[in-house]
């Protein structure tokens, strides 16, 4: 008995109204970047592991998926890593390529190979998918794709304000309304942990500010206690956990908690200058919104900090990020390329528009008309018709075998084809067809001409 197959975990098959959904959304991304002004590239699925390996921490290289070499790899095999067992050794020797983790190193490695070729600034996108050997669970898959857009070669804050209003038409492309765009810096937080006297300890102090929403002051409090950072410190940033109003309001708050710091004023300054060029040229259908806890990427991102979040009636979480480095193909030998970059996080765009019903009606529509199939003399009839609407760019299909008239409509039906045309003896002498209207029932004879007058 054959084995039922089935799929890797962590992986997806797309039905074609998900594709043509997913398809939608590509769509409407695609074409903002390209009034933007970027420019697409793409890069190999998979790299060479020495490209991959080392940059994303050590928690990212075991969620690397590794490539094993071809032929008798066991053979070249390191024999004393074998032994001792160290994977780590016998993983190098057996396999030299990996698939891609994301799409920003292979971008560092992408303008450092082709800096000679490249003009700065140089505005990219890109849409291609990713491989992470993650655990499987709702929302988070071993394959999904990445949508980003990054500009480098210059450390101007007109970026900035250029990647949100990016943000902002994409989502009013897709008639998503209530997105909240939130902003931090790093600066910001270097001169949190300057202010409290707590430099070294600037990574422990914010991955527990970043929980604020979720474990609450009280939480975040007692995640830095047992990180080292005194009781006093603590005391000396406490009006950061009751920070409220609007962006200008909680700008001036800011600079009274951060006036002792060089680092913090300087951040004020990049936000207090995105901020007002924003208010110059209002957001249409987003809110921009200062976020002092945010904090991803932190090893990362050197000014601006991006996260966007779905409208709070949808419990989602963020549907974007990215923000301000100044050192991305640092790693590949190439010093001082500023850069900044934002992803669209695209299941999760997906799901928004799901449950917002934000998906136009005719989204899913493929084929817009079906011929009914009489037999071979009738087919031949109804596909110089096909053929004359598909040259005015009207989806037409011609069923392929001459089955009974109940099997056919049913196909339609099923299919959500909305027209059906009929085309017999007496059709075929009159030069006409019977065009059916499948959701009212109603039909009508009429010639070539007024048919494709009819569908289009």
């Amino acid at each position: 008995m054959a084995q039922k197959p089935s799929i890797p975990k962590g992986t997806r098959d797309f039905s074609p109204a998900e594709v043509t959904k997913r398809n939608y959304i590509f769509g409407k991304i695609q074409e903002q970047f390209k009034k933007f002004g970027f420019q697409p590239i793409e890069t190999p699925s998979f790299e060479n592991s020495d490209t991959l390996m080392g940059k994303y921490g050590e928690e990212g290289d075991r969620l690397i998926f590794k490539i094993l070499n071809s032929g008798d790899f066991l053979r070249k095999a390191d024999a004393n890593a074998y032994e001792e067992k160290d994977s780590l050794k016998i993983t190098s020797s057996i396999s030299e390529k990996a698939l891609r983790y994301d799409l920003t190193v292979p971008f560092a490695r992408y303008v450092v190979q082709h800096q000679n070729e490249i003009e700065f600034p140089f505005k990219r996108y890109q849409i291609q998918p990713v491989w992470r050997a993650d655990r499987p669970q709702k929302g988070r898959f071993r394959e999904f794709y990445q949508c980003d857009a990054d500009v480098v070669g210059s450390d101007s804050l007109w970026q900035e304000v250029e990647f949100i209003q990016l943000y902002d038409a994409v989502f009013t492309a897709l008639n998503l309304k209530g997105v909240s765009i939130k902003i931090n810096n790093r600066k910001i937080l270097s001169g949190f942990a300057e202010v409290i006297g707590e430099q070294d300890k600037l990574i422990d102090f914010t991955v527990a500010l970043d929980k604020l929403d979720k474990i609450g002051e009280e939480g975040v409090k007692k995640e830095m206690l047992e990180k080292g950072i005194s009781e006093a410190a603590i005391a000396k940033i406490q009006p950061i956990f009751s920070l409220k109003g609007n962006f200008a309001e909680k700008v001036e708050n800011l600079k009274g908690i951060l006036e002792n710091s060089e680092t913090g004023r300087k951040g004020i300054e990049e936000l207090e200058f995105v901020q007002n060029a924003i208010a110059e040229m209002p957001l249409q259908t987003s809110a921009l919104d200062l976020d002092v806890t945010l904090a991803r990427g932190l090893n990362y991102y050197t000014g601006a900090i991006f996260e966007v979040s779905a409208p709070e009636e949808v419990k989602l979480g963020s549907i974007g990020g990215g923000g301000r480095y100044d050192d991305l193909t640092g790693i590949f030998g190439l010093k001082n390329i500023s850069g900044v970059g934002i992803s669209f996080g695209l299941d999760r765009i997906f799901l928004v528009l799901e449950e917002l019903n934000l998906f136009p009606p005719t989204v899913t529509e493929s084929t817009k008309v079906l011929f009914i199939n009489f037999g071979d003399k009738e087919a031949l009839y109804a596909l110089k018709a096909v053929q004359k609407l598909r040259r005015n760019n009207i989806t037409a299909e011609l069923y392929p075998e001459s089955s009974k008239m109940k099997k056919q409509m049913n196909h339609a039906n099923k299919r959500e084809i909305p027209f059906v045309v009929l085309a017999g003896d007496e059709e075929m002498e009159q030069q006409r067809f019977t065009l059916k209207n499948m959701k009212s029932g109603e039909q009508f004879s009429v010639t070539p001409d007024e048919l494709l007058t009819r569908l289009n």
